[in-house]
């Protein structure tokens, strides 16, 4: 080997082994927004810095190198770096988000339109229940009073049938504002006309919606889910029977 070309061999080796800037942005693995506060550490080196507000990172890397991602609100998930072109990270949520919900036509939650309707008709919910002062406004929940009050006006007996049909119809919003269609299909990731199938088959009860938590609600939809993969016409009902009639 001619001695001049020592050196350049030298300096190439060098620099494969030279560490470069390595960056990135850093998702959540679900909705694909960029995640803030995020740690990343060059495990080889030990250096570590955290991403912008952006999600955005920059570390100094060799290839061969393990970057290490974490943030609390994400599991941690480990790379190796392969080569120096910008690198993009997902992080898989600890818990699925439960999103907010709005009502259409109303920004009010089943809880509260339940208590505007009762200072709507403090008479009825209050001791005497005198019909009579039952007045129509803007914080119902929906129902045609009017309607009912001409139906179930007639005695003390009958405003009490109307305040038993709020209160159901309170307890079906409070399973629509949290058992909704965005929510579910963001756990189910069915489309329709699947989804409302599925929601309807396996709709939730008043209980198990204003009692259970967050992981528990969600294993509810995923086993039910699985079954409604399993058997899909399940829970159905039979078409009614054909009647022919005799016209002679």
């Amino acid at each position: 080997m001619k001695l001049w070309l020592v050196p350049c061999f030298l300096m190439l080796r060098a620099a494969g082994f030279a560490q470069s800037t390595v960056s990135g942005i850093v998702f959540d693995k679900n909705s694909s927004a960029r995640i803030a506060r995020v740690g990343v550490k060059n495990l080889t080196s030990g250096k570590s810095v955290y991403n912008s507000l952006k999600g955005e990172f920059s570390i100094d890397a060799k290839v061969g190198d393990k970057l290490a991602f974490s943030q609390p609100e994400h599991f941690s998930d480990t790379i190796s770096v392969k080569d120096f072109e910008p690198l993009a990270v997902y992080l898989k949520p600890v818990a699925i988000q439960l999103m907010e919900v709005t009502i259409k036509g109303k920004n009010l939650s089943p809880d509260k339109q339940l208590e505007n309707t009762k200072r709507e008709y403090n008479k009825l919910y209050g001791p005497s229940n005198n019909p009579d002062l039952l007045n129509l406004g803007p914080g119902g929940v929906g129902l045609s009073i009017d309607a009912l009050y001409n139906m179930f006006s007639r005695s003390g007996r009958n405003a009490e049938k109307l305040r038993g049909i709020i209160d159901a119809e309170y307890k079906q919003k409070v399973i629509d504002y949290r058992f909704n269609k965005a929510f579910v299909q963001g756990i189910t990731h069915l489309e329709e006309p699947k989804l409302t199938d599925f929601m309807q088959k396996y709709r939730p009860g008043y209980y198990l919606v204003t009692t259970a938590g967050d992981y528990e609600f969600i294993s509810y939809i995923r086993n039910n889910l699985k079954r409604y993969l399993r058997r899909p016409r399940a829970y159905e009902v039979p078409p009614l029977p054909e009647i022919k009639l005799d016209v002679n």
